[in-house]
């Protein structure tokens, strides 16, 4: 990707906090990331904005029932984790 100097404005404390933990070389790239980041978060934003419009607001039981999800998937991986050690004494046995 072809890239071009900007002259940006960013208070001076941020600035230096990020510089002295990346380095001056790896600023311009911790920015571009930074941005990047906002951009899919608008987008998101602007995608949650349409959804809601279209089918109405996010509710309570629908984030219940999310968050349950989530954790049984979570309960599932955790499970094929701990099965995997068993699985490999068996296949040595």
């Amino acid at each position: 990707m072809a890239t071009k100097k900007y002259t940006v404005t960013l208070p001076e404390e941020l600035a230096e906090e990020i510089r002295s933990e990346v380095g001056p070389g790896a600023f311009s790239a911790y920015v571009t990331r930074a941005i990047e980041r906002q951009r899919e978060r608008d987008r998101l934003g602007e995608l949650v904005e349409r959804l809601e419009g279209e089918y109405g607001p996010v509710t309570e039981a629908d984030l219940a029932a999310a968050e349950a999800e989530r954790r049984e998937i979570e309960q599932w991986f955790a499970d094929q984790e701990a099965d995997v050690p068993a699985r490999r004494d068996a296949a040595a046995a």
